[in-house]
């Protein structure tokens, strides 16, 4: 629905407004930016979030592209991840990113005086034990949720969630 001009709403993914926003417009835009997400992404999750999703189909058309997950729960702090993500932009703009390259930002929950820099990561690999869950809802039909009991770590170094855990964005 275009709701005013160069205003729209699209009733989709994530995903699928990066793909209809960018062919609606007049020409590529030069950046897109997904988020900022409440909840972190990391590790092996961004294959299950909208946000890493919709820097992913940016990046798949040709645009340098980037995600910002928050962490933690409750009161965010956006102000320290959307300071860092203009900050992100402006950078990206000026020197541009690889071909197929994507950026999957994950921000401390803190104030930005709390954070201890910026550290480039790879993403950590965990798995989970007894994935599939059966339940059964109050009116007694079956349901399966996605979860798990144990999560088992990869011991890798250098890791997004180790750099999120000592305060790095």
């Amino acid at each position: 629905d275009q709701l005013e001009e160069r205003v729209f709403s699209i009733s989709g993914t994530p995903t699928d407004c990066i793909n209809l926003g960018v062919r609606i417009m007049k020409g590529k835009p030069h950046l897109v930016v997904a988020g900022i997400n409440k909840g972190e992404n990391l590790g092996d999750d961004v294959t299950y979030s909208g946000t890493v999703s919709a820097a992913m189909e940016g990046t798949l058309l040709g645009i340098p592209s980037f995600s910002v997950s928050m962490a933690g729960e409750g009161d965010y702090h956006f102000e320290t991840a959307a300071q860092f993500a203009k900050r992100l932009a402006q950078l990206v703009l000026k020197q541009g990113l690889l071909k197929d390259t994507l950026l999957n930002v994950n921000v401390p929950n803190l104030p930005k005086e709390k954070i201890h820099g910026v550290k480039l990561t790879c993403l950590w690999k965990r798995a989970y034990e007894d994935v599939i869950v059966e339940k059964v809802d109050p009116r007694g039909k079956k349901y399966y949720w996605i979860a798990g009991n144990r999560i088992i770590f990869e011991g890798r170094s250098n890791t997004d969630f180790q750099a999120l855990q000592s305060g790095k964005i």
